[in-house]
This record gives C-alpha cells, structure tokens and sequence, in this order.
C-alpha cells in the first residue's frame, strides 16, 4: 500500500539544494523514488560497489554527475562518505545542480566535522507516517500500539517488523558503526530510556537501575538525538510567577519502536501507559507538522517545582495540554489554567478523547481527531 506524503521534493529542491534526515524505514528512498522517479540521478551508497568505488575515488563522483548532464542529484546515506561532501559543496558553487542528500544518522557528519555546505543546502525531515497522510487508514488504537513506520503499519505482523526494526539499529547503527563498544549496557539503556520516555530525566535513577555512569547515560542520549531515534524536549524557561524546573524530557520518534524497545506486549486502554503514548504521538504530529510546513517555531513543555505542568508550548504563542480521557473534566485544564498566570501565549489548548467540544476559562478542548484536522489544515495555529 502506498500512502501519499506531504513531504514534496520537487518543491524543495526549486528552491535549493537539501540534506533529508529522517530514521531508517521512515520511507526515504520510496518517496524520491516516487517523486523524482527519471528526474535525479541517484546514488546509494549502502550498494557496495558505489560505496567503494567513491570511497577509493571521490573524483569519480564528479566524473559521474558532469558526464551524465544530471540537473538534480540524490546521494542516499551520504554519511558513509562524509569527504563527498566537499565535490558536492564544489559542484554547487560550479554548476546550477540541486543536491539531495539524504541520511539516517547526522552523528558521523557532526563528529566527522563534515563539510555541512556552509548554507548552501538547507535541512528537511521525513518522519513517519502521520494521520493525514493515512487517512482512512488511521487506526488510533494501532498508532498507538506499533506506531506508523510504513512497513511496520501495513505489515500483517507488526510485532516482528518491529522486532527486526531494533535488531537492525542496535546492530548495523550502532555496533557496525562503532558508536559504542558495550552493546550490552548501551542495550540496557535502550530499555530503561523507552520504559522511561516522557519523564523528566533523573539520571541518578537510570544510573542505578542499569549500572551506567550517569556521565556515559548522556552520551546514550545523544546517541538516541543524533541516530533521529528520539529528541530531547526543553524546559520552558521563561516562567515569573511560578519557578519552573530546568530538566528535560525525553520522546522516542515512533511508538512502536518505543515498545519494541521497552518489551511492551499489549497496552491496557485506560492505563498510564496508553496516556503516554497518546502525549508522545501527539508531540510527534506536531513536530512533523512544524517541519513538513517549514515553520520555526520551537516545542518546549512547562512543569513547575510544584507540579503543575503543560505537555508542549509551542513557540511563544500556543499552549497544549493533551490527555487520552473520553471525559474531560476542569481538572484535566489545571495546568494550562495555571500557565495562564503568566499572561505569555494567546492559545490555550486542551486535547483529549472527549467528543464534546468547549470552551472554559479561556480554554479550549478538542476532540483529538477535530485537533488533527483543523492541525493539518492550517487552521490551529
């Protein structure tokens, strides 16, 4: 089955040349593939004979996108070869070409201190499958449960997908690459980070619970940033009336990769753990959103020392709390009534399972799917 993407290449690429980020099995090559179809001259360097012959003469890719007259070029995984980066920066300043350059991890370009093409290729991401994007085919009960990876969702045994999902991370991202030494412990980590997924981080307690120093538990973290398996969601720092903590959180980019990791076998629907899966999706659609659209503004989440809390700020503009009841009550609006006080955003949004709308004290409650429409419609914020 294919799912129509919001993510549009031919658009991007009139623009400028782009690096596509995005986690294995997001659905990269497909959607070029897709798009770009006769358009791009394509070059995958997880084939071996491409990545050796490159590696062994980066010279031969300028030979080859000279001689073939290309007027857009896509190099997938182009972090296998970050020194190609340095024909690619060249040809752009030479030639009128756009460059894709798509990659599943960013960490050997960082750390590499690749040629990041001083601006002259901007960044997009590709996420997985959001709820516009499977239309009909939403199904809240399997998003939540094995997320929306493509072959995961259309898979008639999600569990396995999934299963070789993490097997091939921890195995050909991290091991292969060299990123840690100590798979067990980095393993170790990998579960108790999923079981822990949108807390506040207390590395003290991850420490002890899987015998990680705490120094090495943020390098696990950025590991898990750089690898686009998760992201840290900041503090919003500029509380006055009431003090607010400075500790992160962290969300995983996929629920089914989030219980793949943690060993989850089925999700009760009225436990904690079907509400923080419905938080985690939630913040994911909104991050897909904000990217896909090209807007800037940045998630945060506020939580006071008292704990009061607001699952994500967007910006300095909207607030939303979201929760997976069927019947919303005042209290569920606690946090957003109290953010309130610091007279800073304009929306105050409370989403929830509830099918009735309404509007109290300046905040309001959306049914999720209402919130997802109006959302991928233009029309929230």
């Amino acid at each position: 089955m294919v799912f129509p993407r919001i993510l549009n290449l031919p658009h991007l690429l009139k623009q400028k040349s782009f690096f596509l980020f995005g986690p294995r099995s997001t659905g990269k090559t497909t959607l070029i593939k897709e798009q770009l179809k006769e358009k791009a001259l394509y070059v995958n360097l997880l084939e071996g004979d491409q990545y050796f012959r490159f590696s062994a003469e980066r010279y031969a890719f300028r030979e080859l996108v000279l001689g073939q007259k290309a007027r857009c070029v896509v190099v997938d995984e182009v972090q296998k070869i970050p020194d190609l980066l340095d024909e690619v920066h060249s040809l752009i300043e030479s030639t009128q070409i756009r460059f894709l350059l798509t990659g599943s991890s960013a960490r050997k370009l960082k750390r590499g201190h690749a040629n990041l093409l001083a601006g002259r290729a901007w960044t997009a991401e590709i996420f997985p499958l959001v709820s516009a994007e499977l239309g009909r085919q939403f199904n809240l009960e399997k998003v939540i449960r094995f997320g929306s990876l493509p072959q995961v969702y259309t898979s008639s045994a999600p569990h396995e997908e999934l299963k070789a999902y993490t097997r091939t991370y921890l195995y050909e991202e991290i091991q292969a690459e060299g990123i840690v030494r100590k798979i067990p412990q980095f393993s170790r980590f990998l579960r108790c980070s999923a079981l822990n997924y949108g807390n506040l981080i207390n590395y003290a307690r991850l420490a002890s619970d899987t015998g990680v120093p705490a120094s090495t538990l943020k390098e696990h973290y950025q590991i898990l940033e750089d690898t686009l398996i998760g992201f840290s969601l900041q503090p919003w720092r500029h509380s006055r009336v009431r003090k607010a903590v400075s500790t992160a959180k962290f969300y995983f980019f996929d629920n089914g990769v989030t219980h793949a990791l943690s060993g989850t076998k089925q999700i009760d629907r009225n436990s904690d753990l079907f509400g923080r899966s419905f938080e985690q999706w939630i913040i994911n659609e909104v991050r897909a959103y904000l990217s896909y659209r090209r807007k800037d503004d940045e998630l945060s989440f506020w939580r006071t020392k008292h704990g009061d809390e607001v699952d994500l700020i967007v910006g300095d503009h909207t607030a939303i709390e979201i929760k997976a009841t069927q019947r919303a009550t005042q209290r569920d609006a606690r946090g957003l009534e109290r953010l309130k006080d610091e007279k800073t955003f304009k929306n105050y949004r409370l989403i929830t399972q509830d099918r009735t709308p309404g509007l109290s004290q300046g905040v309001q409650r959306l049914y999720f799917q209402d919130f997802l429409k109006r959302l991928w419609n233009d029309e929230f914020f």
